[in-house]
């Protein structure tokens, strides 16, 4: 390319960024009282990086840019190195709570993380099997959440007995969310999934008879080990935990066997993952994804592979909304907006649509990186948007792009 057309779309680019950054950073408002302040000298910086920067960019040579490089040098080994790897990960997370730098913070820390790679597990079902674009996934999150809550509260259950009914309440509201959405595709599906998953969060916000509102719901009770509490002391005739192994009480312990929990959940949702894809139903889902014409043509039911995606994805969030509830004590609808959805949603695309190791490492990232400090929290939203730039021109596809083929053929 030559001189002028580089210059000229550097100039284009400038002209983009002079046009973003004017209402952005062009204006501050002023301490003295009402009004504005403009900062215009801002504003002409960031035209003049930007114009800087697409210049030096279009000097580059072709084969040293970055999707280039990324297609060369970054392809990700598969077999038995990804095996020896994902082994390497599960043995670091039963060791974790064990291990000499094991803390209260570290213990909690890593429960969150898991709670994200089962959200992200759930959603991969929806988003990178099935190819349907879920943006409300936080409503199951939520529903999940809630029922348990709300039979704690009321009929006074346990974690145990209400944690398959959390996923199947779920389930049901991915059927029901599933029914109404089966003839919508790419964008208005994403905008249908949008609008239920705002629907459940304003409905939780307002029936404040049921859901207490805006005040939420604490006092929801923690894992039992074997129907023994972990507490320094029960009512009379419960046998605490501690007092049966004459272990003494240590409020930690309860934070490990929340840990081991969340821990136990997310290997039996990958297990069941891992196995589903190999069933016919599993490749019906890759079919509906790569192309739903062909997949009528093929004789498969696009009803019944979607209606079962949006059960077994939103099922998985109601799973880690039950962990989520043991683990906080306490949950109010602030708990699950938009934000945990695109979130989530960040995680699948990030690690790789379909990849369950990739999804593992990105939700384990995602999850932990704004509690190391609070500049990273502060600046949490920015850091996804830069990562998602940065991942659609690197590895479009995602970090773990290469998946087992789901059926292998032997040969004769």
């Amino acid at each position: 390319m030559s001189a002028a057309p580089r210059v000229k779309d550097a100039g284009l680019a400038a002209l983009i960024a002079l046009a973003l950054a004017f209402p952005l950073i062009g204006f501050e408002t002023s301490d003295a009282g009402v009004g504005f302040s403009t900062r215009f000298s801002w504003v002409a910086i960031a035209a003049a990086v930007v114009f800087a920067g697409r210049l030096l960019f279009g000097l580059v040579p072709r084969r040293f840019h970055l999707h280039q490089f990324g297609v060369r040098k970054t392809a990700i080994p598969q077999g038995k190195l990804v095996k020896l790897a994902s082994a390497a990960l599960i043995v670091f997370a039963v060791l974790l709570p064990v291990t000499p730098f094991a803390s209260r913070r570290s213990i909690d820390l890593g429960t969150l993380a898991l709670i994200y790679v089962i959200l992200g597990w759930g959603l991969n079902v929806v988003v990178g099997l099935a190819g349907l674009l879920d943006l409300g996934y936080v409503a199951f999150y939520a529903v999940g959440a809630y029922t348990f809550a709300l039979a704690a509260q009321w009929y006074h259950v346990s974690f145990w007995e209400m944690l398959p009914l959390s996923g199947m309440t779920a389930a049901t509201a991915g059927i029901l969310l599933g029914i109404p959405v089966l003839r919508l595709r790419g964008d208005y599906l994403a905008i249908v999934t949008l609008g239920f998953g705002e629907i459940v969060r304003i409905v939780l916000n307002n029936w404040t008879a049921v859901t207490g509102g805006p005040n939420g719901i604490g006092d929801i009770p923690r894992p039992s080990v074997f129907g023994m509490p972990i507490a320094a002391g029960a009512p009379a005739g419960v046998t605490t935990f501690n007092h049966f192994f004459g272990i003494a009480y240590d409020p930690i312990q309860r934070l490990i066997w929340l840990y081991y929990v969340a821990l136990a959940v997310a290997l039996a949702i990958n297990w069941f993952s891992l196995r589903v894809r190999r069933l016919p139903i599993g490749r019906a889902w890759e079919a509906l994804r790569e192309d739903e014409i062909a997949c009528r043509a093929l004789g498969l039911n696009p009803t019944t592979t979607k209606l079962s995606a949006f059960a077994i994805g939103a099922m998985t969030g109601g799973f880690a909304g039950a962990l989520f509830a043991a683990r906080a004590g306490f949950i109010s609808p602030e708990s699950f907006n938009f934000q945990e959805s695109a979130t989530v949603l960040s995680i699948v695309v990030l690690g790789g649509m379909g990849s369950q190791l990739g999804v593992a490492l990105a939700a384990v990232i995602l999850a932990t990186l704004p509690e190391f400090g609070r500049e990273f929290a502060q600046y949490r939203m920015l850091i996804f948007g830069a990562a998602m730039v940065a991942i659609m021109i690197w590895r479009p596809r995602g970090i773990f792009t290469i998946r087992a083929p789901s059926v292998r053929l032997d040969r004769i």
